[in-house]
């Protein structure tokens, strides 16, 4: 695989790339890396699931992969996780992203993982931190949070030092590449701004889509309905599906077109597989779709009927989250352990 073809493998499905030409440039490297963060707060969904398939592709391009439980992050962001319980959710979402990986057809031992107060406590850390928090405004800390961190009017300051916390990540980690959701790139393009000004090289950015919920508009993690979470079992994710929002040949706001493209596509192309749409005879019979761009044309001009696609798109979904949720469940403490308000 020459530079170029890494280099589609890497950015295929993505949302942005800061820039093209510096990522081409990492790919030249010996051993080029790159690092995801999570926060361990809310359990784990198929929104995550969209962005960590991607980790695959990294690894598969010769890419480096590592991914930070970001514990002390999850505390300082309005105390999302109490400090009590951080250990036992980083220990959730570890599992929860070995097992998506692994669906994704990769090997998750290849991924190195790291919890935040493994690095973050120590120096030089520390230091670069106080520096930079010397150096930024709370203007400028509270712009390039915005769509990470839990707003208000009156913000604790928490939200502020998590921003320059994740800027800082980046150099901490040795990464050539950070990767995220496209809600974490004014953090990252705080990063490429200031770790120059501290001896360290500026980030290439890859940004992953934010994908619509299943009720239309933004996913919510309060809104079980908007999303398909990753113990929810076959008869859920088809409850979920069937009652999405997907107005005939409308595009705009469809998660579940969404979730065809980012999700069920990518990862039956890694298994050579087909969308397999079920249809009685007298609605035509079934249909056989290689690609989304082919699924997207029929639906739009009416040639796939909304709840045909559901009822495909909700059991490809189930497949790929039936392996996930077996392993969750495997473990009778993990999820009680981390969310014992809700498995109590």
């Amino acid at each position: 695989m020459d530079t170029a073809e890494r280099r589609d493998l890497m950015t295929r499905y993505t949302e942005e790339v800061v820039t093209d030409e510096e990522l081409l440039d990492v790919l030249e490297r010996d051993s080029p890396s790159a690092y995801i963060g999570y926060a361990p707060t809310g359990e784990m969904h198929i929104g995550h699931f969209t962005t960590i398939r991607k980790l695959a592709d990294f690894l598969r391009a010769g890419v480096e992969v590592t991914v930070l439980v970001a514990d002390l992050h999850a505390h300082l962001d309005d105390e999302k996780s109490p400090f009590d319980l951080l250990d036992a959710r980083t220990d959730y979402y570890q599992q929860a992203i070995e097992a998506m990986v692994e669906v994704a057809g990769a090997d998750p031992e290849n991924i190195e993982f790291v919890q935040g107060r493994e690095f973050e406590l120590d120096q030089p850390y520390t230091l670069d931190l106080y520096r930079m928090l010397a150096d930024t405004t709370i203007s400028r800390a509270t712009r390039a949070g915005s769509e990470v961190v839990r707003q208000s009017d009156n913000p604790k300051l928490g939200g502020l030092v998590y921003t320059l916390m994740q800027s800082l990540d980046v150099a901490a980690l040795d990464a050539d590449i950070a990767y995220g959701g496209i809600d974490q790139r004014g953090i990252y393009m705080l990063a490429r701004e200031m770790l120059p000004d501290y001896g360290y090289d500026k980030p290439v950015c890859v940004f992953a889509p934010l994908l619509s919920g299943l009720t239309g508009g933004k996913m919510s993690a309060s809104d079980a309905a908007s999303k398909v979470n990753l113990t929810d079992d076959r008869e859920t994710v088809r409850e979920k599906l069937g009652q999405a929002y997907c107005p005939m040949g409308e595009v705009e706001d469809n998660g579940v077109l969404e979730y065809a493209r980012y999700l069920v596509f990518p990862l039956l192309e890694e298994q050579d597989e087909a969308f397999q749409v079920e249809r009685p005879e007298k609605f035509g019979g079934d249909l056989v779709y290689e690609d989304y761009e082919s699924l997207e044309a029929d639906f739009v001009s009416e040639d796939l009927h909304p709840q045909d696609l559901k009822n495909a798109t909700a059991d490809h979904i189930a497949d790929a989250v039936a392996p996930v949720r077996e392993r969750l469940l495997a473990d009778s403490d993990l999820l009680a352990t981390a969310y014992p308000d809700q498995y109590d």
